[in-house]
């Protein structure tokens, strides 16, 4: 352990780790980073395959996003955004409209992903009171779903790892049996099935959709359930349903929007426009925290009303809008749309398909290869056939990432899962070494 990551130690908690494990694999101090490469303090560089929490989108210190943010904080770094303004906010929601589903129209920004959500329950909630359904006080959600650690979003969510020790603080909410397509609990196989897995989602609502303000989903991809990859007819019949029953679509398109998913929202897959979302990570590139809850005029105008009425949407986040984060994020979209970014991305993810299942499709240990756009998971068993787990003790998604750090890759698992989620100007070429490592790290550990 080097003199860094003791003082580090000695302060620092880190986030979604068992501090004691640092004993044993101390934090790697990032010196400075570029494209997909970090490096840290000693000289080693890392293949950041996962963009640092599937944030960084167009690789680490992107030049055009740097000047970006140089230009804007000679200009203005930060204002209210409550009776303020700034030109950046403007013109970056004006790109945003370009690009969003059909029928988002109102931006309500916020700090970061959870807040986003927490802003959107908040929404869908006060306007089912305000329309004049005060008895829709639940929300429906899809079990092993992921939207946040704040205490809304984790009412929300299905991960009993985040939220088990919680519950006494949450909300009462719905949870529908999700769709899983690796271990089908209809007895299909992927993509040949007619989603029979949603008379679950349809017994959910004919018992509970009167009291259900939102429905809120992660479209076609639930990220901390282990990538988890669902039919976009599965979202389809999800909006036609909350149509039905008068119950409103939260996506939560935070880890899947901005060309994660192949396009620039997973919901464009499916061809459907939720009522409310929320956006976030790849936003600004993963420079700066930031986030929007957008929704279309009709809810907006639930809101529209004159004081006296206390219909406004009282809730506030001190950097909203910041300028700064409005700078990054327009400069993202900017280089998206000049560079043809998302069309680059699909010809490598198809590439990477094929490459991947080559070199690790026949291991022994690995289940499935799954994948949309550029995001490619890695599903590790004890047995193909029987698809079941390996045991937990054993560690086996940290053994790997541990031997990936050691062998210069960055394979951040979720349980036994490995995933790439690189950034989507990642060229052939690193990809290709992305694989190298990862078959090495995996031989290392699963011999």
């Amino acid at each position: 352990m080097n003199e860094l990551q003791k003082r580090d130690l000695a302060h620092i908690w880190h986030p979604a780790s068992q501090m004691k494990d640092y004993e044993t694999l101390p934090p790697i101090v990032v010196d400075h980073a570029q494209g997909p490469w970090l490096y840290d303090t000693e000289g080693k560089k890392y293949l950041d395959i996962v963009s640092s929490w599937w944030a960084n989108l167009l690789g680490h210190c992107n030049s055009r996003i740097n000047q970006a943010i140089k230009d804007q904080l000679d200009k203005l770094e930060h204002v209210i955004f409550a009776g303020f303004s700034h030109e950046t906010a403007i013109k970056l929601t004006e790109e945003l409209l370009k690009v969003l589903p059909k029928g988002l129209t109102r931006f309500h920004y916020n700090d970061n992903g959870s807040s986003a959500v927490e802003a959107a329950l908040k929404i869908a909630f006060q306007y089912q009171v305000q329309t004049g359904h005060s008895e829709r006080r639940r929300f429906m959600c899809l079990d092993e779903g992921y939207h946040g650690e704040t205490i809304g979003a984790l009412s929300v969510g299905s991960m009993d790892l985040y939220s088990r020790i919680y519950k006494p603080m949450m909300m009462d909410n719905i949870h529908i049996p999700a769709p899983d397509c690796f271990r089908c609990p209809c007895g299909k196989k992927r993509g040949e099935c007619k989603c029979e897995c949603f008379a679950a989602a349809e017994k959910a609502f004919s018992e509970h959709a009167s009291e259900t303000a939102a429905m809120i989903v992660e479209p076609l991809l639930q990220g901390a359930a282990g990538m988890r990859i669902y039919p976009a007819e599965y979202l389809r019949k999800l909006r036609d349903l909350c149509d039905q029953y008068g119950v409103l679509l939260i996506c939560d398109e935070i880890a899947t929007g901005f060309g994660r998913t192949g396009k620039m929202f997973a919901c464009d897959h499916a061809g459907i426009s939720p009522d409310i979302m929320a956006i976030s990570k790849g936003l600004t590139g993963g420079y700066l925290p930031m986030s929007i809850t957008v929704t279309t005029d009709e809810i907006y105008n639930a809101f529209y009303d004159d004081f006296g009425t206390g219909h406004a949407f009282v809730h506030s986040h001190t950097y909203a809008g910041n300028p700064l984060a409005c700078a990054a994020a327009l400069a993202v979209q900017h280089i998206l749309r000049d560079d043809d970014i998302l069309g680059k991305a699909a010809e490598n993810a198809r590439w990477l398909t094929k490459s991947l299942n080559e070199a690790l499709g026949g291991h022994p240990n690995v289940g499935e290869i799954r994948h949309i756009g550029l995001i490619h998971a890695m599903e590790f068993v004890a047995d193909k056939t029987s698809k079941d787990s390996l045991p937990p003790s054993q560690r086996t998604g940290y053994e790997i990432y541990k031997a990936g750090l050691k062998n210069g890759i960055v394979l951040r698992p979720i349980g036994d899962i490995i995933y790439f989620n690189p950034p989507l100007n990642i060229t052939k070429r690193e990809l290709s070494t992305a694989i190298e490592l990862t078959k090495k790290s995996v031989s290392e550990v699963l011999h």
